[in-house]
């Protein structure tokens, strides 16, 4: 079980850094334009996230 712990950990990791590293590339215009665009989607990862770790404790305390 703590290998699935791990491989969640490491994937949210991973995304939140792609992300981040994605953003940062592109033309000065757009990066100013859509520098509500980068909130809007931490925004997106911290309710995917907190949705995430909800629904991995309902599983472990009622099918585990």
């Amino acid at each position: 079980m703590e290998i699935m712990y791990a491989l969640v950990v490491i994937i949210i990791i991973v995304s939140i850094i792609s992300t981040l590293l994605i953003t940062g590339k592109g033309d000065g215009n757009y990066r100013e334009a859509t520098k509500r665009n980068t909130i809007n989607l931490t925004l997106i990862y911290a309710v995917i996230i907190s949705l995430s770790l909800i629904a991995l404790g309902i599983y472990i305390r009622f099918f585990v």
